[in-house]
């Protein structure tokens, strides 16, 4: 996660000294701050990255079988969207992992993903570092959008990059798919097929941007249930999944999800979701991993915004509209 410093001109951050913001290749937009204390023993410098954390839906989500090992054989269309969530991290004098969120129920210590992912990094450098973790949900939890495993992968990547270790992406996906099968995919920083238990990625080039409304509706749904309930049928063929996607009609025609049913059959009001985001003009819909968010594809942002504003109103459900990344 390389990137290259500028300073903008009348930029001021905490501190005697400037932020140093980082234009990053990746996504995931961060600004640099180094803060200068003049102390007895001279100049000590605190460093601090602030992050984003995107979301993500799937596409497609076909389940091939069960493995050996108790995980799912699959094979996995995911797209980022811009539905980010703000982690700040710094690196402090005193010795220790500190995590907090700002999402009632979202454990702030060992229990959190995001400090098992700074934790690992800290015992790869044999430092006795000291790294603290805001966290600020804008991703619903527990909602197949992926918001846990993507702050993970992007506390991966900013303490990487703190600590100055110079691990490639690709060490840091064998390190995140210790932690969950989706970290990978978020330092990936790609439109993906996600094959194995979805670290397995190939880019896909060939995909249009689109305008996607994300509607949840408060429904905790745990991806350990939905699993354990999926009955696995036998497929006369493996399912051709597209490597292009060249329109957002190519997009609608691949949308398929082997986990709605079991949600769908335990909380019918995904299947209402669905309906009610075709009738406010997407041009497809679906539920993102094991839900409970479904999302609609528009071909326009005002369409897009219009559907989430009325939804949001109607029915006072977390509804908003986003472009894919």
């Amino acid at each position: 996660m390389r990137a290259e410093a500028l300073q903008p001109e009348g930029v001021r951050g905490e501190g005697c000294g400037p932020p140093l913001v980082l234009c990053c290749r990746s996504a995931i937009t961060k600004s640099f701050q180094i803060g200068h204390q003049l102390g007895l023993e001279g100049v000590q410098k605190v460093k601090k990255l602030q992050l984003k954390a995107p979301a993500k839906v799937n596409y497609r989500l076909d389940v091939l079988g069960k493995r050996p090992d108790g995980y799912h054989e699959l094979s996995m269309v995911m797209q980022r969207v811009d539905l980010c969530d703000e982690i700040e991290i710094a690196l402090t004098e005193t010795p220790g992992i500190r995590v907090v969120c700002s999402k009632a129920g979202v454990p702030d210590g060992p229990g959190n993903i995001a400090w098992r992912a700074a934790d690992a990094l800290v015992k790869l450098s044999g430092r006795q570092a000291g790294i603290d973790i805001s966290i600020t949900k804008k991703i619903p939890v527990a909602a197949g959008l992926g918001g846990g495993s993507s702050d993970a992968a992007t506390v991966l990547m900013g303490v990487n990059e703190l600590l100055e270790l110079g691990l490639s992406d690709q060490r840091l996906m064998e390190i995140g798919v210790k932690l969950g099968a989706d970290v990978p995919f978020f330092i990936f920083k790609k439109t993906a097929l996600a094959e194995g238990i979805g670290d397995q990625l190939t880019a896909l080039d060939q995909v249009p941007s689109l305008w996607v409304v994300l509607v949840n509706p408060g429904i905790h749904v745990s991806t350990a249930w939905v699993y354990q309930n999926l009955v696995l049928t036998s497929k006369t063929a493996p399912a051709i999944v597209s490597r292009s996607y060249g329109t957002l009609l190519e997009v609608c025609q691949q949308l398929s999800n082997d986990l709605e049913p079991v949600t769908c059959a335990r909380f019918p009001l995904v299947s209402e979701l669905k309906e009610m985001l075709i009738s406010a003009g997407a041009r497809g819909s679906l539920m993102s991993g094991s839900g409970s968010t479904v999302f609609g594809l528009f071909a326009h942002q005002a369409e897009a915004q219009q559907a989430a504003e009325e939804i949001a109103k109607k029915r006072g459900w977390f509804s908003v509209a986003v472009k894919t990344l």
